[in-house]
């Protein structure tokens, strides 16, 4: 299997650099037959970086030690499943997974654009082109396929850190995100090459961006996730540069998902549009950059690698050729549309951008600083939370501001008592919550202010829904709720974003009280021992210990009562792990919608049977969870074909569409 997954990635290169050199050479001597064997050869380079990945995975399942990589990331005695997770577990592996995803990813455009022949061509040659510098590591630089001189009996299994279930949807949804966004940046590029700055770029990769967006949202709450249950710190996010590297581009994507609604809409922001395009790909980059590099610590990233150096030319190559590609089309890309008031949807969007951008700035240069610092003086300063949080707080409120008011304000413009009268519920139901928040003791200023403002932006979402519904009964004498559902199913890339909204909002209100309110103790007991941790009080009845091949466990049985009555038994424990010789935790986790109690056995003392505890009760952590599966749904509403684009599917299939119009899985929703 290794050397078929070897010459499979050696002729994966060989196919893609031909399909570069065809896809131009049939443009421009309109060749069409040399186009298509490009094509063919994209899809080749898919069945090719395939095989690979099936040879590598069939290694590992196999236990195939003589394989640097297996014996490097597996065991004997490792879980199946984590076998599997062991292909994106190391450098080499996940490499390769990303290389196959861009090549699945290309394979499905080049079919999608089989008969376009302006902007296809040129979208599909950028996609060849980052494939090629993939392949060519995998070729040259960090194999995947590399024999070990001496074969080992057993493996040295996979980081303890890393076994997880978090750990099997996490990373390929991160990578998802990462790798889809290169479809937008490649048909922008193409665009800026072949001088076509009409929105139908944009239109034609809507979806990819939309796609892109939700797998960098799920790729970032399951990343949160892992390091809430695996890590037993009682948190969910650190300000770590690998998870800031993940968040940075879901900011900026969700800032041109914003900003294109301005250029269908207004013809305005082209420049604006092409640039944040191209950071959002290239912060895809970067954050891949970070992880294999080795450059910044984090619990996260990969061991230091020759891999760095490739990797930072090739990002800062692709930055420069984008960057002057885009300023020798700025006059072309000029506008004579201009924002015709600052009391209108557009200029709400466009402050929407500015804020997500000046966040994700503010992310970067925290976590470039200590890199620069140390380079400039030889000190390397640390950038902590205290400096994220003080930077994006206010940033924060301003977003969930400006996403109350996007939904409710006209385009172009909007008068002052047309406003007074459209936010009078939402802003109601705003000081009404922060009202109550205060009544109930809450005195922090943020806090009162976030709660207030998350309830506004729910308020003008249940407006937008109440007056579309009240106008659907008013013309088909329909039930509320039937139109409702005919609402979303109409317009469900609007309300789909609406629903998106709600998510935030939930999620917003999740880390706010996560973050402000949450109770820690500390405390040694033995067996019939107890703790106060809130109204809750635990009781240690004793430790269990097991042992099987692959590793050894201490799990401590805790009784939970409630204000004296009992509600629950919780299980922490400590695990050790055999081949790698290291200790984990395993937490306990009782969750509710108003908080969660959170036990995590720290020490034990194995000779007078005391084990020591440290247990977090966090609120409202359970709206973390519960905003992103709504932003899910929203966006998965977003992204269903509506009637009116399956009547423009059927009318391709039937040839009365311009071929140039775009493939039925990315026409426009509306």
């Amino acid at each position: 299997m290794p050397l078929v997954g070897e010459l499979a990635l050696a002729l994966a290169l060989v196919v893609t650099s031909y399909s570069i050199v065809a896809n131009v050479l049939g443009t421009q001597r309109n060749i069409p037959s040399l186009v298509a064997s490009a094509r063919h050869a994209l899809w080749a380079n898919a069945a090719m970086v395939t095989v690979a990945v099936l040879a590598l995975l069939m290694s590992l399942l196999q236990s195939d030690f003589s394989l640097e990589y297996v014996a490097s990331y597996s065991s004997l005695t490792l879980p199946t499943m984590y076998k599997v997770t062991a292909l994106w577990g190391g450098q080499q592996g996940s490499l390769l997974f990303w290389t196959w995803l861009l090549a699945l990813f290309t394979g499905i455009v080049a079919f999608q654009y089989r008969r376009s022949a302006v902007l296809a061509p040129y979208a599909l040659s950028v996609l060849a082109g980052l494939a090629i510098f993939f392949l060519f590591m995998l070729n040259f630089v960090t194999r995947p396929f590399d024999m070990v001189t001496k074969m080992p009996t057993d493996g040295q299994d996979l980081n303890p850190l890393l076994q997880n279930y978090w750990m099997a949807i996490h990373p390929p949804s991160l990578y998802t995100g990462y790798v889809s966004a290169s479809v937008p940046f490649a048909f922008a590029t193409a665009a800026l090459i072949t001088g076509r700055f009409d929105d139908g770029w944009i239109r034609s990769t809507r979806r990819w961006a939309v796609f892109s967006w939700f797998f960098l949202t799920l790729g970032n709450l399951f990343g949160a996730r892992w390091a809430y249950e695996v890590l037993g710190w009682g948190g969910y996010w650190a300000w770590d540069p690998v998870e800031n590297a993940a968040f940075m581009p879901w900011l900026v994507m969700t800032a041109y998902l914003h900003s294109i609604m301005i250029q269908e809409r207004k013809d305005m922001l082209k420049i604006w549009n092409l640039a944040l395009i191209g950071v959002a790909f290239c912060l895809t980059l970067f954050g891949t950059f970070i992880t294999r590099s080795g450059v910044i610590s984090s619990v996260h990233s990969f061991t230091q690698s020759g891999l760095g150096p490739f990797f930072l030319a090739f990002l800062l190559c692709v930055t420069v050729a984008y960057t002057a590609l885009l300023l020798s089309r700025v006059k072309q890309l000029r506008s004579p549309a201009e924002m015709e008031s600052y009391l209108s949807r557009e200029a709400a969007f466009l402050f929407n951008n500015l804020v997500l951008v000046g966040i994700a700035f503010a992310v970067f240069w925290g976590t470039l600083f200590p890199v620069l610092s140390e380079a400039v003086r030889g000190v390397k300063i640390t950038v902590g939370p205290p400096f994220f949080d003080k930077v994006n707080a206010p940033l924060a409120l301003a977003l969930i501001f400006l996403m109350g008011v996007g939904p409710l304000i006209a385009w172009r413009r909007t008068s002052l008592h047309a406003l007074a009268t459209t936010f009078a519920t939402p802003a109601v139901l705003g000081l009404m919550t922060g009202l109550g928040a205060l009544i109930a003791g809450l005195r922090q200023w943020y806090v009162l202010s976030a709660f207030s403002l998350a309830a506004f932006a729910l308020g003008t979402v249940l407006v937008e829904f109440r007056r579309g519904a009240s106008a659907r009964q008013h013309m088909t004498a329909e039930t509320p709720v039937r139109a409702v559902v005919n609402l979303i199913a109409k317009n469900n890339r609007r309300y789909g974003g609406y629903i998106i909204h709600v998510g935030v909002a939930l999620a917003f209100v999740g880390i706010v009280g996560s973050s402000f309110f949450k109770t820690e103790v500390k405390k040694t007991l033995k067996p019939g021992g107890s703790m106060d941790v809130g109204p809750y009080e635990l009781i240690f009845l004793g430790l269990d210990h097991d042992a099987t091949a692959h590793l050894e466990s201490a799990r401590a049985e805790l009784q939970v009562l409630y204000r004296g009555e009992p509600i629950a038994r919780m299980y922490p424990a400590k695990l050790f792990y055999r081949r790698q010789q290291q200790p984990a935790t395993s937490v306990a986790i009782r969750s509710t919608p108003m908080s969660d109690l959170y036990a995590v056995l720290a020490s034990i003392d194995d000779k007078s049977d005391l084990a020591t505890f440290q247990v977090f009760l966090t609120p409202l952590v359970f709206w973390l969870w519960a905003g992103g599966f709504v932003m899910a749904i929203g966006t998965v509403v977003a992204l269903w074909p509506n009637v009116r684009e399956r009547s423009a599917i059927a009318a391709l299939v039937r040839g009365t569409v311009a071929a140039e119009t775009g493939p039925p899985a990315v026409l426009e929703g509306e």
